[in-house]
């Protein structure tokens, strides 16, 4: 047999409910001023017995397995046992020399049944109640314990294909400006290392300052503006204040990303807006950019944007708006975070 560990908050617990249990046994010769009857601490044993076997053996071996009709004809087995000991062997025996009212005769065998209730039943059903609750708590914790593990570990799968997709694209984006040999290089590696940094050393954090992401997307956006001939044509709005505020890691970035490669013709035209609306409880993300001429590879388009739909399903399951329009000219998200 396997007990259960328990801690010491437990066991002071356990105590006083047990202590609070003897003074109601006790009550009535505290309140009359009579001697405690010698049968009360034999009972009081046996009923803390019949608690811990009903606690540690029955529940957990019989009514926990399913094993119901067993275990409900071991327990009227246990609690007749119990209560012929009691009577037989524990019979009251009141010892004050106080003259006592009478109160017509006592019936014989099991002379009190409330006693009886009180006494036993009582006690049996709410070890019953504490251990099958505690099992269910224990169960519901754990299923807890692994929900979470199990959305960290598709958290960080999800995180581990942002990294190269963001790779990928920064390494075209140098690409294109080493072919044109634009004095404009040397800068954009530059945003390629602030952002590179930010990839490594903050993204993999549970949160990261808000004012932190916000500067990430604005080295993104001047990235992108660098190698666009109509760099002008990008228009990033941040309106509020983000001091305080937290918020999960490259949520944003894909929609940004998604802008600039399907926004831009072949010959760099460009039509992109960006706004990021911050209030005291919530932001609100506004993408909008001109369908261009640009078509990918099927499948390879929704990296991105299917990755960060599944983070915000698991981060925002029932707190967040996320709507995409594409009426054949312009293609629109917005994205609305509740930061309660």
């Amino acid at each position: 047999m396997v007990l259960e560990k328990f801690s010491i908050k437990s066991i002071l617990a356990h105590v006083a409910v047990w202590g609070c249990f003897t003074l109601f046994l006790l009550y009535p010769s505290i309140t009359e001023g009579r001697r405690t009857p010698s049968d009360i601490p034999a009972k009081l044993c046996l009923t803390i017995a019949l608690f811990y076997v009903n606690y540690f053996l029955l529940v957990p071996h019989f009514l926990l397995k399913k094993k119901t009709v067993l275990y409900i004809s071991l327990s009227i087995l246990l609690l007749f046992i119990t209560t012929y000991v009691s009577e037989t062997f524990f019979r009251p025996q009141f010892i004050d020399h106080l003259p006592r009212i009478p109160r017509g005769p006592k019936p014989e065998g099991f002379r009190q049944p409330l006693i009886f209730i009180l006494l036993f039943c009582v006690p049996f059903v709410v070890s019953t109640i504490l251990k099958v609750y505690g099992e269910w708590k224990s169960n519901d914790d754990l299923r807890k314990v692994t929900e979470k593990e199990k959305i960290n570990s598709e958290l960080q799968f999800l995180k581990t294909q942002l990294n190269p997709h963001f790779l990928f694209n920064s390494l075209n984006t140098i690409y294109s400006l080493s072919v044109k040999n634009s004095s404009d290089t040397s800068e954009a590696i530059l945003n390629i290392s602030e952002l590179m940094r930010y990839m490594l050393y903050e993204a993999n954090r549970e949160k990261v300052p808000l004012e932190k992401e916000i500067n990430y997307l604005k080295n993104y956006v001047q990235l992108q503006r660098l190698r666009l001939p109509e760099g002008e044509s990008v228009k990033l709005k941040i309106n509020g204040n983000t001091h305080g505020k937290l918020i999960d890691p490259l949520l944003f970035i894909a929609f940004i990303e998604n802008a600039f490669k399907y926004g831009t013709d072949f010959q760099g035209n460009t039509d992109i807006e960006i706004n990021l609306e911050i209030k005291e409880q919530s932001i609100s993300l506004n993408v909008a950019n001109i369908i261009g001429a640009y078509v990918g590879k099927e499948g390879s388009s929704g990296v991105g944007i299917e990755n960060v739909k599944n983070r915000l399903k698991l981060l925002y399951p029932k707190t967040h708006e996320l709507t995409i329009e594409d009426d054949g000219k312009y293609y629109r998200v917005h994205l609305f975070l509740n930061l309660n």
